[in-house]
């Protein structure tokens, strides 16, 4: 695309010019502290609702597919939106940069009025395929419905907090994350349990929460956007979709959707094994997922960072600070990832106590924690490929990865291994998967580092 909206006289964006491993800490701490946030109110919430019964935690964890699905849509579309504005403002291409921005708003729009249909009528009958227990069906239909229903909040939050990540505003994408997160944390157990005068919602007050949140944060980073955000200029002139745009979004964006896609079948059809041998393995399995958030969200906030500046510095054809970028970020994750391995390994009984575990729970849990964690340090490294598959605008790259790892392999193991009657052996499943995946990522980061980074 011909650069004719370069700018010669406006100054280097920070991405270009600030040493790398300070550039990396200054966009990663605020996104780690954000996401590290986001997870704890992920962890409270499913603690509170724990307090209902176990029903009410399964029905969440049932309902965890379908979540994931439409978070992983805006974040793929925001994905897209942040590598294509990045890549462009590397170039200097400002025109672009604009029309990119404002493209992105009307995919997410979209989006929600997709999700909406979805929180209307299926939302029932997704839980009916799932299990028969009257109770977990209509908390999961409460509480799902009413996520995507009003999901205008959190496609609009992820977007406008996208937009200022891509150009190396994280510290506002985090205050933007951390008062929705507070919001929802503070909500929570008011519109849970009725505090204060609120009627008793139970789950419907959990989902309650989390939407009101969504909505606080998304105003906080349109905000910033329209005061903080010089380098876009969010225009209703703008505001009007361009195929050619829309496609380099998609480009990038759609692998990752379709990675959360394969996800979201992987988590469903896991859930549909563990329930065949008890409701409680699904509550593990949940348990499992609200704790590793803990861990892994970091591992996203450190690639919140790095994805800019690798997409920036490809732009820029600078292939030092991408090379230097990767290794610390990989270094940082292997560190964080095997943090995370101690403490499950450590501590799995009184994480899982937190959620008001039973006897039964404990047993399951216990041993799925410890197994499952063992797979953390192999994971930092996927993770980090994925990201820089999707930086250097080749997301196909990490659609095979994704879809090698949970739908090739995870399955069918995890599948197998339940043929031996033990709950306990599917969880096996996990490490053996992550193994084989870094395999597989090493080969395709040593492909496009030939194909387009060597040759620079």
């Amino acid at each position: 695309m011909e650069n004719q909206n370069a700018a010669p006289g406006r100054p280097e964006n920070k991405m270009g010019v600030m040493p790398v491993h300070r550039l990396l800490l200054t966009m990663s701490i605020p996104m780690i502290i954000s996401m590290l946030v986001q997870a704890m109110y992920n962890i409270v919430d499913s603690i509170f609702v724990a307090q209902i019964n176990e029903n009410a935690l399964t029905a969440v964890s049932l309902a965890f597919p379908l979540q994931t699905l439409m978070i992983g849509v805006g974040v793929g579309t925001g994905v897209g939106v942040n590598s294509f504005l990045s890549k462009s403002l590397g170039e200097k291409n400002y025109g672009i940069v604009n029309r990119s921005a404002m493209n992105g708003i009307l995919l997410a729009w979209f989006s929600c009025a997709v999700f909406m249909v979805v929180g209307l009528t299926l939302s029932l009958p997704f839980f009916r395929s799932q299990t028969d227990i009257a109770e977990i069906v209509g908390f999961g239909n409460d509480y799902l419905s009413i996520i995507c229903v009003l999901s205008f909040g959190m496609f609009s939050q992820i977007m406008m907090e996208r937009l200022l990540m891509s150009t190396g505003k994280t510290v506002y994408s985090m205050i933007s994350q951390l008062l929705g997160a507070v919001t929802n944390i503070i909500l929570d157990p008011i519109m849970i349990f009725g505090l204060f005068g609120f009627p008793r919602m139970e789950v419907a007050g959990a989902a309650l929460a989390t939407v009101i949140g969504q909505f606080v944060g998304a105003s906080v980073a349109f905000y910033f956007n329209m005061t903080k955000n010089s380098e876009i200029t969010l225009s209703l002139k703008e505001l009007r979709p361009s195929a050619t745009i829309i496609k380099r979004i998609y480009v990038v964006g759609l692998p990752s959707i379709l990675m959360s896609s394969v996800g979201s079948v992987m988590t469903y059809a896991l859930n549909l094994l563990l329930i065949s041998f008890t409701a409680t393995a699904v509550a593990v399995f949940g348990v499992y997922f609200k704790l590793q958030s803990f861990i892994f969200m970091p591992i996203f906030g450190l690639n919140n960072g790095v994805v800019p500046i690798i997409a920036y510095n490809f732009g820029a054809r600078n292939k030092e600070r991408i090379i230097m970028a990767v290794k610390l970020g990989l270094m940082y994750a292997f560190g964080i990832m095997s943090l995370g391995a101690a403490i499950f390994q450590i501590f799995p009984a009184f994480l899982l106590k937190q959620f008001n575990a039973a006897p039964e729970m404990l047993a399951i849990g216990i041993p799925a924690l410890r197994i499952i964690g063992s797979h953390f340090p192999f994971a930092a490294f996927c993770i980090l490929a994925l990201s820089v598959f999707q930086a250097l605008g080749n997301g196909m790259y990490s659609l095979i990865a994704a879809t090698s790892r949970q739908l090739l392999l995870l399955l069918p193991i995890a599948w197998v291994l339940s043929l031996t009657g033990s709950v306990n052996a599917i969880w096996w499943a996990f490490p053996i998967t992550e193994f084989f995946t870094l395999v597989l990522c090493a080969v395709l980061i040593k492909r496009i580092y030939d194909s387009k980074i060597k040759i620079m």
